[in-house]
């Protein structure tokens, strides 16, 4: 006799943030789609949420256009689609006030978003109840979501206590996010058994990282307890510190005795074969080549395995430092391998003196730089907690909401020395509502509120980012870091020169020379008016014959220098305002294919 059935669900967004800073844009998402929805296996796809719209932002795009456009074959063919909601900090790294939060509901809503996966990581259920009464009233369906962790406290009953409580506040969905994969296969199926017993019409969707190595037996228990849908990932970016691929996932509960969904393997490798040219135009540029590769190292210290870039880049300029201060006591250095290992053995012992919270966004960050700097301070002499900022002792002062531990008697009495108090304060109470104020930014500016206020919002919960974007600023920038991360690998590796550099640059690029001399200008009115100007940035893209710059003569003629062939500016030899002689070459562009 044939098991239940088991859904799929394709976390799209989560394989990028979880293998680098980026995500496709809008133009690429709306390619991959159809061959997602042609694999016919998924029953779900995760769209956006988490860093999705942030980092849209960061890349010159603008993120309303791209959910937009991502969710809409999926809405048309019935496929469900699902976001990742940090609850009181919403789409961000720090609290979001009332009001934008419930805002986000109805602008995600109105884009074709339709489950809210609403995570606290500190699993507060102050910080998830608000988001599933304002997902509800905003037309979404609310996934209240448990953060999986191992740990004395984080028990079967502890979880369960915490799911009783946000499906009584109206959670339609249960999500069991293991998103270090270390949660313990046998805790996860008894946990899906407990709140499967207790409530059999709940939904649970299993996400599991496939980091240490653990997820692939924690899908296998909670599917034989009960769960009823299981994210899975597609190559190249499955696996690694990602999450398991759903051809493994697939084949496995059908041999189970399951009943899944066929695979469309020709839609599959179409799939597969957009994601890596995706990762080679662009997107390959911010991705750790270290998050392809599993650790049981994450066992013991609980880090996401998706922090693991990061982490290995905070901990080569930790590494110097220490090692000139054994230096001076001559010590010997310490390579990077035993920067790993007393690095996980200070999350260690930091995780519980800081009351065991889940490590997750922020949490997990918060953790790794207290241990980070511990390892620091300790080879100076100075001890522990010496270099904590503020928003690591909101969390342990619980401004974020309250950890699931208990705080160590020394961080008590560290925060007791510097005049810092705790609170059992609602955390979302103690935040202001703010989209008067963004309105009147809008207004002032001259920008509109976007269709179903979906600008409005963006400005209020991303503020930081959405005025580069605004601008061109963010744009220009990301251009420029992704010329100079394919400057870097110009070399196949090895260190080359500049020289070397603009050679290999300039090889297939067309000059643009000073047919005269004078002085160069970026920007020209026409009429004798000089306008703005503003320095093209590498990566933009010029029609043949296209004006370039200007240049003003020694007798005061403008002369307009036309684009060459055409094509897309790689590099920039002069400055606004220079002097250049006849037959200097200003800038080099080259021509598409």
């Amino acid at each position: 006799m044939a098991k239940k059935k088991i859904q799929f669900s394709l976390v799209y967004r989560d394989m990028w943030q979880s293998s680098g800073k980026f995500q496709p844009r809008k133009d690429q998402l709306e390619r991959i789609a159809p061959a997602i929805i042609d694999m016919g296996c998924f029953a779900r796809v995760e769209t956006n949420g988490g860093a999705f719209e942030q980092v849209n932002l960061m890349a010159g795009e603008n993120p309303n256009l791209a959910v937009r456009a991502f969710c809409k074959p999926f809405n048309e063919v019935g496929i469900k689609t699902h976001m990742l909601d940090r609850g009181l900090n919403a789409l961000r790294m720090y609290p979001v006030p009332d009001d934008v939060r419930a805002l986000m509901y109805k602008v995600k809503h109105a884009q074709g978003v339709d489950i809210t996966r609403i995570f606290c990581g500190l699993n507060d259920t102050r910080n998830i109840i608000p988001s599933i009464k304002w997902a509800k009233e905003g037309g979404m369906t609310p996934q209240a979501t448990l953060c999986i962790t191992t740990s004395p406290v984080h028990t079967v009953d502890y979880y369960a206590a915490i799911a009783d409580e946000v499906i009584a506040a109206g959670a339609e969905e249960i999500c069991l996010k293991d998103m270090a994969g270390i949660g313990q296969p046998a805790m996860l199926g008894a946990l899906t058994k407990a709140i499967k017993t207790k409530h059999p019409d709940i939904i649970i969707q299993y996400h599991g990282h496939s980091g240490p190595g653990l997820s692939m037996a924690s899908i296998l228990e909670v599917c034989n307890n009960g769960a009823d849908i299981i994210d899975t990932a597609i190559e190249p970016l499955s696996w690694g510190k990602v999450h398991p691929d759903i051809i493994s996932v697939q084949s496995m509960l059908k041999n189970e005795g399951f009943e899944v969904a066929d695979l469309n393997m020709n839609a599959y490798m179409q799939a597969r074969t957009l994601t890596q040219e995706f990762i080679d135009d662009w997107l390959g540029c911010f991705i750790n080549p270290a998050n392809k590769h599993m650790s049981s190292l994450l066992l013991g210290s609980g880090l996401p395995g998706g922090m693991m870039g990061s982490m290995m880049a905070d901990l080569g300029p930790i590494q110097k430092m220490i090692n000139k201060e054994r230096e001076k006591k001559g010590e010997s250095a310490l390579t990077m391998d035993d920067m790993l290992v007393k690095l996980f053995n200070e999350v260690e012992y930091v995780w519980p003196k800081v009351g065991y919270p889940p490590l997750v966004t922020p949490f997990s960050q918060y953790t790794k730089n207290i241990a980070l700097m511990n390892l620091l301070t300790m080879e100076q002499g100075k001890g522990r907690y010496v270099m904590m900022d503020d928003a690591i002792w909101g969390m342990i002062l619980g401004k974020s909401g309250k950890v699931p531990g208990t705080i160590a008697p020394e961080l008590v009495e560290l925060a007791e020395k510097q005049n810092r108090k705790f609170t059992d304060a609602d955390p979302h109470t103690l935040l202001e509502n703010a989209l008067d104020g963004f309105r009147k930014e809008m207004d002032e500016n001259g920008w509109d509120y976007g269709q179903d206020d979906e600008e409005l919002f963006e400005l209020a919960m991303h503020p930081e980012q959405y005025r580069p974007f605004r601008s061109g600023q963010a744009k220009k920038q990301l251009l420029a870091d992704i010329q100079k991360a394919k400057d870097a690998k110009l070399g196949g590796g090895q260190k080359i020169s500049q020289e070397e550099i603009d050679a290999i640059k300039h090889a297939k690029a067309d000059a643009v020379k000073a047919p005269l001399a004078g002085q160069l200008l970026w920007g020209f009115g026409g009429e004798g008016v000089l306008a703005p100007c503003v320095e093209p940035f590498i990566g933009q893209k010029y029609k043949e014959g296209q004006p370039f710059c200007y240049l003003q003569t020694k007798w005061g003629e403008i002369v307009e220098i036309p684009a060459a062939m055409g094509g897309k500016l790689v590099d920039i030899t002069v400055k606004p305002g220079q002097n250049i002689r006849q037959g200097d070459t200003i800038a080099w562009i080259e021509r598409e294919a």
